[in-house]
């Protein structure tokens, strides 16, 4: 009789962790329309934990300060090919009674439900953890991590350029006719703890109801030497190129093994537009401003984006 008992509790023993499993990888497949792809989408709030929709939710809202820079971030599966992603949860493994890690297979389709049959199916894994009974999504190939290293980069990089934009407009910006509303322009292209080589715009502005209308501007390229205090960068030295004859010689001097790089940014108008553009938008938003355009004397306003 004990053996007996004992037979009929291992088996539901089994039915019950199967049962679990079961439930587990219905889950998970529905936690894969909440995977942030290329957006954080706001109602996935209630699918993922509450640090893990934090450190995103943060991440998707910083501003970016080069085009298309670190752009990688937000792209978890489908990178920026054009296609969707499609999911099926392959296996489910129990690290604990409240974590779980699901491995998915994605293959990647396009908008008309097309794919090529011998298209590559790539593994990723979602991590799950049990909150207050249900099981949410705690991160997605260990991605939350990168999040957090390039929030802390970010916000560095933030005070740096902070320091930057202030030194522009206070010591450069003043040798220009003075509009209502300062806002440089940074090109970086290289930096140390002490250093930074950048190509530099300020640009003066006054406004005309929904636009921004430059009344004056300049490039000032070089290095700048940077010191800190109490782990707050400033700007205490700018070594600058010269103008006419001497540009290509000092800029060559001073950006040295960077020159090329300098050059390249320095010589494509179309990508310094795109800079000056997410910029000026961002600063817009930052500083809650109604503005929508941009205007140069004699060209056509330039719409400000809205994201």
């Amino acid at each position: 009789m004990k053996k007996i008992t004992y037979i009929f509790f291992i088996v539901m023993l089994l039915a019950s962790c199967a049962n679990s499993e079961q439930q587990l990888r219905q889950r998970a497949t529905e936690l894969c329309s909440y995977i942030p792809d290329h957006k954080l989408l706001p109602e996935s709030k209630e699918y993922l934990t509450e640090d893990f929709y934090a450190v995103l939710d943060t991440l998707f809202n910083m501003p970016e300060y080069e085009a298309m820079d670190h752009e990688w971030l937000h792209y978890f599966v489908t990178g920026n090919g054009g296609t969707i992603a499609q999911y099926e949860v392959s296996r489910i493994e129990f690290i604990d009674a409240t974590h779980a890690v699901a491995t998915l297979s994605v293959r990647q389709i396009w908008e008309d439900g097309s794919f090529a049959p011998e298209s590559d199916i790539e593994e990723h894994q979602m991590q799950l953890e049990r909150v207050r009974g249900k099981w949410l999504m705690s991160d997605f190939d260990n991605h939350k991590a990168d999040c957090i290293r390039h929030i802390a980069l970010n916000r560095k990089e933030g005070a740096l350029r902070e320091a930057i934009s202030d030194y522009l407009v206070s010591e450069i910006g003043s040798r220009y006719l003075q509009g209502e509303l300062c806002v440089p322009e940074l090109m970086m292209i290289a930096e140390t703890d002490s250093l930074v080589w950048g190509d530099f715009w300020i640009f003066w502005y006054n406004h005309d109801g929904d636009t921004l209308l430059t009344v004056s501007g300049g490039n000032h390229a070089g290095m700048m030497t940077i010191s800190y205090e109490n782990h707050q960068p400033r700007v205490t030295s700018f070594v600058e190129t010269e103008d006419g004859a001497g540009n290509v010689a000092s800029a060559q001097r001073i950006f040295g093994e960077h020159y090329d790089i300098y050059q390249n940014m320095h010589s494509n108008s179309s990508l310094r537009e795109a800079i000056r553009q997410e910029q000026l938008s961002e600063y817009v938003r930052q500083h809650d401003l109604p503005f929508r355009y941009y205007k140069d004397y004699g060209w056509q306003a330039v719409a400000l984006s809205a994201e």
